[in-house]
C-alpha cells in the first residue's frame, strides 16, 4: 500500500512524530538562547582596543595622543557588558567619574565592525526576548 493510501492511524502517527521533533527543537534552542544571553552579559569592551593602547580618550570619544589636555587616560581594565549597559542608560562606568564615563561611552558608541569590543557592544543593542 502506498503512503498516501494509509489510514488515519498512519497519518496521526506521522503528525505525532513531527510534533515530537518540533518540540525537541524548541527545547534545544531555549538553552542556546540562554547561553547566548549569559555570554553577552559576560563579554568585555576594552577602551581603547589593544591596537591603540596608550591613546587617551577625548570627551567626544575620539582617540588622541597620551597627555592631551582635557582627554582621559584609558581605564585599567576592559568594561563588562552590564556596566556598559548601565552607563549607556545614564550611569557611570566603574572607577570613572561623570566626565570620563561620558568620554568612554562616547568611544564605545563609535566602535566599528572589526574593532575589539564591537560585537559585545552590538549585542547590547539587540532586544532580548
Amino acid at each position: 500500500m502506498a503512503d498516501d493510501q494509509q489510514g488515519p492511524e498512519a497519518t496521526r502517527r506521522r503528525a505525532l512524530m513531527l510534533g515530537a521533533a518540533g518540540a525537541s527543537a524548541i527545547v534545544s534552542i531555549r538553552p542556546a538562547l540562554a547561553q547566548t544571553s549569559a555570554s553577552i552579559t559576560n563579554c568585555e569592551i576594552p577602551v581603547p582596543d589593544a591596537g591603540r593602547a596608550g591613546s587617551y580618550i577625548a570627551a567626544d570619544g575620539s582617540l588622541v595622543p597620551a597627555g592631551t589636555p582635557g582627554a582621559f587616560p584609558p581605564p585599567s581594565a576592559p568594561f563588562k557588558a552590564e556596566d556598559v549597559r548601565r552607563a549607556l542608560a545614564g550611569g557611570n562606568l566603574p572607577g570613572a567619574d561623570y566626565d570620563s564615563s561620558r568620554a568612554y561611552t562616547n568611544y564605545i558608541r563609535r566602535l566599528q565592525s572589526g574593532t575589539s569590543g564591537f560585537t559585545c557592544f552590538a549585542s547590547l543593542q539587540m532586544p532580548r526576548g
